[in-house]
């Protein structure tokens, strides 16, 4: 239970004069009832409706993003277009940030949360929680190239963990890995002199990106897909 004023300006990022302010004037209903106090302590499980809109009860917000090229992985940027962007105005809630990057042109699976320690339970290589790629290069993959990820590729920031390629075409392949350096698939094709055309994220743990989220498209998870992100 969370008192009610906490709940709105976590949410919406109204400080909370203002939220005690909008719970007095009748904006804010609880399962369907107007609700003046600020005291009043609502459940996650509650329906909260705050000037029309339905806000998020829970803890903390965990959503899959289907990420389109074109936008960077940053809360704020003065610049260029972020991934909270793309965030629904019915989830979106202060405090939320994408956990880990993806390249401004690379695609696919990407978490947004508002939970540090699960961002850092999902990032951090002591977890070796997986993440696969699907990725086009401008040379033929090789076996060489295989063995080489298998054994850990030298980049100059270290020797990288050991990483999965897997070949689907002349110039394509699956690759997956347990670790999540700067540009680092990109680098560790670079040692063969090949460059990274496409690149898409695929999955995080056991979870795979939903093949009806189209790009550009964010929601909600689940608890249970929640828990496969961090499934080995």
């Amino acid at each position: 239970m969370e008192r009610l004023d906490k709940i709105i300006s976590s949410r919406t990022g109204l400080s909370r004069k203002e939220a005690k302010s909008a719970i007095s004037s009748g904006k804010v209903f609880v399962n369907g009832a107007a609700i003046r106090s600020s005291e009043y302590k609502a459940a996650e499980t509650d329906e909260i409706i705050f000037d029309g809109k339905r806000i998020n009860g829970k803890a903390h917000t965990y959503l899959v993003l289907n990420k389109p090229k074109g936008y960077v992985s940053a809360t704020e940027d003065p610049a260029q277009k972020t991934v909270l962007k793309l965030v629904p105005p019915d989830l979106m809630r202060s405090g939320l940030f994408p956990a880990g990057r993806l390249d401004k042109d690379t695609t696919g699976l990407m978490i947004i949360t508002d939970d540090g320690d699960f961002a850092h339970r999902i990032l951090s290589p002591k977890k070796h929680v997986s993440k696969k790629y699907a990725v086009t290069i401008d040379l033929p993959v090789t076996n060489e190239m295989a063995v080489a990820f298998e054994k850990g590729v030298m980049l100059s920031d270290g020797v990288c963990k050991t990483a999965k390629l897997e070949k689907t075409g002349e110039y394509t392949s699956f690759v997956t890995l347990s670790e999540g350096r700067y540009h680092q698939i990109k680098r560790m094709f670079g040692c063969f002199g090949a460059k990274v055309t496409e690149l898409k994220r695929l999955s995080m743990g056991k979870f795979l990106l939903p093949d009806d989220l189209a790009e550009g498209e964010c929601r909600e998870l689940s608890e249970e897909e929640t828990a496969l992100i961090e499934s080995r």
